[in-house]
Order: structure tokens, then sequence, then C-alpha cells
């Protein structure tokens, strides 16, 4: 039976046991390589449930883990707003 882990990236426990034994021990560097919680839940669930595996798989204090960075989702930024001048700006007269 597989077990999925991160639901947004359809990543399985196996995906994260195998990225851990190839040296992404850390919950930063698993995020980077498998994209874990980056998807539209940000991590909600799966970082804990990653945690828990990578605990096991390496016998990892929790409190040595540190949190991945947290970066919000961008949003697209109409050219319109990027291409006129801004108020009050230098091409002001």
């Amino acid at each position: 039976m597989t077990t999925v882990v991160c639901r947004c990236e359809d990543l399985t426990e196996e995906d994260i046991v195998e990225a851990i034994e190839e040296g992404y021990d850390e919950l930063e560097t698993l995020k980077r390589h498998l994209r874990l919680g980056m998807g539209p839940c940000q991590g909600k669930a799966c970082l804990l449930l990653a945690r828990r595996i990578l605990r096991r798989e390496t016998g990892k204090d929790v409190e040595e883990m540190k949190e991945p960075t947290a970066r919000p989702p961008s949003r697209p930024v109409p050219f319109s707003l990027l291409a006129s001048p801004d108020e009050g700006g230098e091409d002001d007269d």
C-alpha cells in the first residue's frame, strides 16, 4: 500500500524515504528537491508528516530540525501596472 504524504505534489512516503537515502536529510533540502509543501496548501499537512518520516529515518530529534523557509505564493501582476509610471515618481513633472 502506498501512502500519499503530499497530495498537492503527489508525493508518497516512498518518494520521501528515497530522497532521504540520497542525502536530502533536512526539511529544507527535501522541500527544494521534492517541492514538498510548495503546493496550494503550503505544507499545512505534508510538512508535519515529512518531519515524522525524517525523524524515523535519520533518528534526529524534532528540536534539531529547522523549519523550512516560508515563501508566500506570488500573484501575477498585469504588465500595464508595471509599464505605467508611478504617481509622484521621477517621470512626473
